[in-house]
C-alpha cells in the first residue's frame, strides 16, 4: 500500500533544489496558493509525530514497509489516489494537510557534504515562486531576509526538529518490536471476494498489552503511549477512506483481492 520516500537525490515533490541567494534571487517573490497539485496523485504523505495527535482525527496513520520504517499520513488506499484533493488539487471540505505538504517548496539542506550546516532551499520549479510584478510578497528585501522569510525559515527548522523526534520514536518502536505487517479486508456489497490491502505495517496491540513494566513506564513517561494509541486510533478511518474512493469513482476495476503495495 504504502512505502517510504523515494530513494533518489530529491524527496517526493522536489523536482530541484536551489538555496535561496540575495544576489540571483533579489526579484524573487511567493503568491499564495490555494491548490496542491503536486499532491493530488499522491496516496501517503510523510507525517511527524507531532502531528499525531490531530491529524488522526481525518487520516489514517500508518508505516511504511521496510527495514527504515516513517509514519506516513494515509489519503487513500491505491496508488496515485488521493480522497481528499479535487482534480485541480484543491482541498475538498475539511482535512488534515501534513506539514511535509506545507513545507514545500521549502526545505533545510546541506549544501556541502562535509559540513552540518543546513540552508534555506525552493523547489525553482514551483509555480507559487517566480519575478511576479504585482503578485505575492518580496523574499528579499536590501539584500535581507523579509519577515515572510523568516517565518518561512523557521517553520522549516521547526520541521527538521520534528522530523529528529520523529526518528528517535522510531527507533524506540523499532527496539521494542511493536511493528507488524498490515492488512485490511474490506468487504463491498457484489463483490465476491473484499478488497485486502497490504504492504504496510502497525503496531502489534498484542505486543504493546504484554510490554514489561519498565518498556511500558518508559513509553508512558517520554509520551510514546498517546501517539500510539493516535496511530491505533486512526486505523478505523481506513474504511471512511475506502468509501471515498468508492463516491468518487476511484475504486480499481477488479473482482478479485487486491493487493497494493
Amino acid at each position: 500500500m504504502a512505502s517510504a520516500p523515494q530513494a533518489s537525490n530529491l524527496p517526493i515533490f522536489y523536482k530541484d533544489l536551489v538555496p535561496l541567494n540575495s544576489n540571483e534571487h533579489a526579484k524573487l517573490r511567493l503568491k499564495p496558493a490555494d491548490a496542491a497539485p503536486f499532491l493530488k496523485d499522491q496516496h501517503a504523505v510523510p507525517l511527524t509525530i507531532d502531528e499525531f495527535v490531530v491529524a488522526q482525527r481525518f487520516v489514517p496513520i500508518i508505516f511504511s514497509a521496510g527495514d527504515e520504517p516513517v509514519p506516513l499520513a494515509l489519503m487513500g488506499l491505491n496508488e496515485g489516489v488521493n480522497t481528499f484533493l479535487d482534480d485541480d488539487g484543491k482541498l475538498r471540505g475539511s482535512g488534515y494537510v501534513p506539514a511535509y505538504v506545507r513545507r514545500y517548496p521549502w526545505m533545510l539542506a546541506k549544501l556541502r557534504p562535509d559540513s552540518d550546516e543546513l540552508s534555506l532551499c525552493f523547489d525553482p520549479t514551483s509555480d507559487t515562486l517566480g519575478e511576479f510584478k504585482k503578485e505575492g510578497e518580496a523574499l528579499l528585501e536590501d539584500g535581507k531576509p523579509t519577515e515572510l522569510t523568516q517565518n518561512i525559515l523557521k517553520f522549516c527548522e521547526d520541521f527538521e526538529q520534528a522530523a529528529h523526534r520523529t526518528g528517535l520514536f522510531m527507533k524506540d518502536i523499532k527496539e521494542m518490536e511493536l511493528l507488524m505487517d498490515g492488512e485490511v479486508a474490506i468487504q463491498v456489497p457484489g463483490n465476491e471476494q473484499p478488497f485486502v490491502y497490504r504492504g504496510f505495517q502497525m503496531v502489534n496491540e498484542e505486543k504493546l498489552r504484554d510490554l514489561r513494566g519498565d518498556q511500558l513506564r518508559k513509553i508512558n513517561q517520554n509520551g510514546m503511549l498517546p501517539l500510539i494509541h493516535a496511530h491505533l486510533f486512526s486505523l478505523q478511518l481506513m474504511r471512511e477512506i475506502f468509501q471515498q474512493q468508492v463516491e468518487q469513482g476511484k475504486m480499481p476495476q477488479v473482482k478479485a483481492p487486491e493487493a497494493v503495495n
